[in-house]
């Protein structure tokens, strides 16, 4: 399995507040978790790096976090590009792109097929809107200041070690990385076409982050369950009868772990998710 992706306008965020060290961490989470919903292991990661004029400082700050992030998940960062190219990109910023391979025996694949009603959904806390969601993050900022303790940096979750561990001990039918698109958009991945999620939004807390982010850009419910994560980066289904057990196991390996809604029964052209 392998997985490509950046970090988008976050770091357009980063720029402005002069932060690089977190984004490499974004890079490298956003390939692993998409590749282990799948049920495959990282193996390694390589980067790209792209500038108008390297700032060896900054590219040191970036790899340091692309490092941290691979050390996270467990891979390998075996190499990457540096490019420069004047005139491309403006002074002082740059791009990120990046690649990770993973592996999994082909009867030990994810894929949601065996999911059926009565299915239990947990969800695994993110920490925080991930790389998801910042054109409008930036929208909001333009006029409201973050109070102290909302970090708009914090880097993505790495769910690998934990849902590895999981994987090991009890059956899991799905797994859904929450990015754009939310719950509604990334759960229908692994749901078979005649059944839906109910999800219980009341199940799990919201962090202050989207809290503030809805009060002050005034943004309609349903565009925050569309926009960002609400608060869940990892959706996990598993039998009702291995709930308790996928729970301990994860809460164990340092997971936040919630009983976030069930499988039920598809009836006609009812939406694939429900949150209620």
């Amino acid at each position: 399995m392998s997985g490509t992706d950046g970090v988008g306008t976050k770091l357009k965020l980063a720029f402005e507040l002069q932060r690089h060290d977190t984004v490499g961490i974004d890079l490298v989470a956003m390939s692993v978790n998409d590749i282990l919903t799948q049920g495959a292991e990282p193996l390694f990661f390589l980067d790209y790096f792209a500038c108008g004029k390297l700032d060896v400082a900054v590219a040191t700050e970036v790899v340091k976090g692309i490092a941290r992030g691979c050390e996270l998940a467990g891979c390998a960062l075996i190499g990457g590009e540096t490019a420069e190219m004047p005139g491309m990109y403006a002074e002082s910023e740059y791009d990120l792109a990046g690649f990770a391979l993973g592996v999994v025996e082909k009867e030990r694949i994810v894929d949601g097929r065996s999911t059926r009603p009565g299915d239990a959904i947990l969800g695994l806390a993110a920490s925080g809107p991930h790389s998801n969601g910042y054109s409008l993050i930036r929208r909001i900022l333009e006029r409201a200041k973050p109070p102290r303790g909302i970090d708009l940096l914090e880097p993505t979750r790495i769910y690998v070690k934990p849902v590895l561990k999981l994987l090991d001990s009890v059956p899991v039918k799905g797994l859904a990385h929450i990015t754009g698109g939310g719950l509604i958009g990334n759960v229908p991945r692994i749901l078979p076409e005649k059944t839906r999620a109910v999800i219980e939004k009341a199940s799990w807390p919201r962090p202050t982050v989207f809290e503030w982010l809805q009060r002050e850009g005034k943004v309609a419910e349903a565009e925050m369950q569309r926009v960002f994560n609400c608060g869940i980066g990892m959706a996990v289904v598993v039998a009702a009868g291995d709930a308790d057990a996928a729970v301990r196991i994860l809460s164990g390996a340092g997971e936040t772990v919630f009983r976030i809604g069930r499988v039920e029964a598809r009836k006609g052209a009812e939406p694939q998710v429900l949150i209620a």
